[in-house]
């Protein structure tokens, strides 16, 4: 094993002194995804996402495998240092492929570390300010997951909002898929997804299901006021009870061509829909 700083070298005087890879500048306030749904330890791979990682003080990192120059890379890029508790082993390429999933694109870079605390609801309704909620009823691919996370950072989404069971964990590979919006954006894992419903309801938001057969079509669906968009999983949609408890069901209009779209692809429509509404 390699000591944390054996990357430094001796720096002038009067040369700045790097900083310690921790922290990130307009960091959402608040709770960071949930543990839920992982037990142990969770290994990330990927640049984007073992840099996320690093800079969530919220996220408990506990040892950083990776090839030299993938870790002066990202240190140079964020004129950075280690932390000097986290324990760094540097290692080929091909030793790191051992150590994730098969055929994993790791990037020379692997990150074990705990799991992300559990978010309240509540918690986030509070803080929400009415931003957009996206809710998936039993959307369990973790590429999926991870693509969607990824969309929701990039359109200012308050929160995802899964159910504890039928909803994948942390996981490398979701973390990969969303390129670092595992850290920033809230993940909340609740027993019974109609009850969230309702409490989301209560909160002013309007509850819009996605669909192949709704009755009304993005973006002239969507409201002026607070939205939570819910999507379900391929194939089976929007469970019965989901979609009693939504305000409105709709669909985006798409060629006869296709039967339908991915789900995660479905999200990013249908969030930029939302962000870029107009209001008279």
């Amino acid at each position: 094993m390699a000591a944390p700083h054996d990357h430094r070298e001796a720096r002038q005087d009067g040369q700045r002194k790097g900083r310690a890879l921790r922290g990130r500048a307009g960091r959402m306030q608040g709770g960071r995804g949930s543990g839920r749904g992982s037990q142990g330890t969770v290994r990330l791979w990927g640049r984007h996402a073992v840099e996320a990682a690093l800079t969530n003080p919220d996220r408990v990192a506990k040892k950083l495998w990776g090839t030299r120059e993938a870790i002066q890379a990202m240190l140079d890029d964020h004129d950075a240092e280690l932390p000097a508790s986290l324990p760094v082993e540097y290692a080929q390429a091909a030793d790191l492929g051992r150590l994730v999933a098969r055929d994993a694109p790791h990037q020379g870079l692997v990150l074990e570390c705990l799991p992300l605390d559990d978010v309240a609801l509540d918690d986030v309704l509070d803080e929400a300010d009415g931003k957009t909620l996206v809710l998936l009823d039993q959307v369990t691919d973790p590429h999926n997951v991870g693509a969607i996370l990824r969309s929701c950072a990039a359109f200012g989404v308050a929160a995802i909002i899964t159910q504890d069971r039928h909803a994948p964990p942390e996981s490398g590979t979701l973390a990969k898929s969303a390129s670092g919006a595992l850290e920033t954006v809230p993940w909340v894992r609740v027993v019974n997804l109609a009850r969230a419903l309702e409490d989301i309801a209560e909160a002013g938001y309007w509850r819009i299901g996605l669909d192949g057969d709704g009755k009304d079509a993005f973006p002239q669906a969507v409201p002026s006021g607070p939205v939570a968009l819910v999507l379900g999983a391929e194939g089976e949609g929007l469970r019965h009870n989901v979609a009693q408890h939504c305000d409105s069901i709709a669909r985006l209009p798409i060629s006869s061509a296709i039967e339908s779209l991915n789900v995660s692809n479905a999200a990013a429509i249908a969030l930029y829909a939302i962000a870029t509404r107009t209001t008279d």
